[in-house]
């Protein structure tokens, strides 16, 4: 399971993801984790084991609190990492979007600070979300924590070794080959793998899970890949999205689906009503709303071109792809 390796800059221990993990199996949990790097499905991955391990070891508070940096503040955060109770000698806080507090040089300081003082138990978890350049700003708190993990790209051994874990987890057994299959069907992407493989828990039966039930799951569906396909677009993947969406469009789905799920997500992103709010809130932590406004403006005028036939409609979805996801 690939995570960075060699000594943290910063001083905090950097770890494998295999490691961690069977750390968590065994109730064991650093008191301050701190997560960056550019795969975000891979955080999530990693979060929800994380989640999963927690609950089972601590029953007395098995949920995590979760906050959001700029809306909470130092003092929410070293409150919740610090605060505990008689009915819950011990938490799990996660905080996300980090990165947030990284053009307050004081505020970062602080919450240093405050981290590096014992916690009796509790464990927080500090999420920074993927960039292109490293925060220097935010290296005092990679240096207060405990544990720092980097999620790198996952190659397709990781990607198998994530699910394998995964499925144990699940207390299933599972055909030789079935991960292979589904880490190639996914063609190396991360979030459709993941997608993919909690549907794969689903369909277990007795236990077990094989290749009948991983035919099932690839089998061609009208609109099955669109979720994936607005992943794609929201992640800035536009390779992997224009690949979906040619899948999307072979499938059968009508380009007007494709074009207001396209309008959704954008709009979303604008704070408007999302059929998929995490999506649509991870490309607004991408890109910022004079980006998006003029993103859904061009959406409205190839639709009006479209439909006044002005438009060949599947280059204006490719056009509004691109466009969306932020390639150049």
């Amino acid at each position: 399971m690939r995570s960075s390796a060699g000594p943290s800059r910063a001083g905090s221990a950097r770890a494998g993801a295999g490691g961690l993990l069977e750390r968590f199996d065994g109730g064991t949990f650093p008191s301050t984790l701190y997560l960056d790097g550019p795969s975000e499905p891979l955080k999530a991955a990693f979060l929800d084991e994380l989640k999963t391990a927690w609950a089972a070891s601590c029953p007395e508070s098995p949920s995590a609190r979760v906050l959001v940096a700029a809306d909470a503040g130092v003092e929410e955060i070293l409150a919740a990492y610090h605060g505990g109770s008689l009915f819950s000698p011990r938490d799990l806080t996660v905080v996300l979007e980090l990165e947030t507090l990284g053009r307050r040089e004081k505020m970062v300081a602080a919450l240093a600070r405050g981290i590096a003082r014992p916690s009796g138990g509790s464990c927080l978890v500090l999420i920074e979300s993927a960039a292109e350049t490293d925060r220097k700003s935010l290296e005092p708190l990679r240096g207060a924590c405990e544990v720092r993990w980097n999620a790198l790209p996952p190659g397709r051994g990781d990607l198998i070794a994530w699910g394998g874990h995964r499925l144990r987890r699940a207390g299933l057994a599972f055909e030789p080959g079935l991960l292979e299959s589904l880490a190639d069907a996914s063609e190396g992407d991360a979030l459709a793998f993941f997608s993919e493989l909690a549907k794969l828990v689903t369909l277990a039966s007795s236990g077990r899970v094989g290749r009948a039930e991983l035919a099932l799951l690839l089998r061609p569906v009208v609109g099955a890949d669109l979720n994936g396909y607005l992943a794609a677009v929201a992640m800035g993947d536009a390779g992997q999205a224009a690949r979906s969406l040619g899948r999307l469009l072979a499938t059968g789905i009508s380009e007007g689906t494709v074009l207001f799920a396209l309008s959704n997500l954008v709009g979303g992103a604008l704070g408007g009503w999302a059929r998929q709010r995490e999506l649509s809130d991870a490309l607004r932590r991408r890109r910022p709303p004079s980006e998006l406004a003029t993103a859904l403006d061009a959406l409205y005028r190839a639709e009006a071109a479209w439909k006044a036939g002005r438009a060949d409609v599947v280059a204006v979805l490719e056009q509004a792809t691109r466009s969306v996801s932020g390639a150049t």
